[in-house]
């Protein structure tokens, strides 16, 4: 650990929670917006379960910006499960969408950054970038300003791997999501996921 390159241990987690992450983003004019569990626990408005760490996602051109608003982490790009440290003005390359942050003083990953398309007006599904909306409409914040990702398109994310969490996460929020974003919902599960078990849930 003493080595400035060395690579972290991936399970060494210690995740900043939403205020936390929203202090150090506060003032960037660039858009963000919390995503995956966090994001559902935001728009419930109270927190529903233990989270392993906190995801946020940002246009892949505002890397830089958002660098320099994180300074003091180390940066490493995810891909493939393998880890690998992000020199210091080097930009992700173009196959990576996902970077954890890493506070080498406390020795935890405090965040982890996704890298997405679209642009500052529109929102774009990563998976399939003929699935978009108004970043307007994609974007929720709370009352003390907090973006956060939509929690229909939180639930299509997560429709790809099922995981127990998943599972929960959908059960929660699939009632209290409005018949426009039911609808929503579920004409992007069935172009992506055609025969998924939550089609019969909306």
């Amino acid at each position: 650990m003493n080595d400035k390159k060395s690579i972290p241990n991936q399970n060494c987690w210690e995740s900043w929670n939403p205020d936390e992450l929203a202090c150090r983003l506060g003032y960037v004019s660039k858009p963000w917006c919390v995503v995956g569990g966090w994001a559902l626990d935001l728009w419930h408005g109270a927190k529903t379960r233990e989270h392993e760490d906190i995801e946020f996602t940002i246009l892949r051109e505002d890397f830089s910006v958002f660098r320099q608003a994180l300074a003091g982490m180390e940066f490493f790009s995810v891909n493939d499960g393998v880890l690998t440290r992000l020199a210091e003005g080097l930009a992700p390359g173009v196959y990576i969408s996902q970077i954890w942050c890493f506070d080498r003083s406390a020795g935890y990953w405090r965040a982890d950054m996704m890298l997405e398309p679209g642009t500052p007006e529109n929102w774009v599904y990563k998976r399939d970038r003929q699935i978009k909306r108004h970043r307007d409409e994609m974007v929720g914040v709370t009352t003390t300003g907090i973006p956060y990702l939509n929690p229909s398109a939180v639930l299509l994310f997560k429709a790809k791997y099922s995981r127990a969490k998943d599972k929960v996460d959908f059960f929660r929020a699939a009632p209290r999501l409005s018949p426009s974003e039911c609808l929503w919902l579920q004409s992007c599960l069935e172009h992506q996921h055609l025969d998924h078990v939550w089609l019969t849930k909306l």
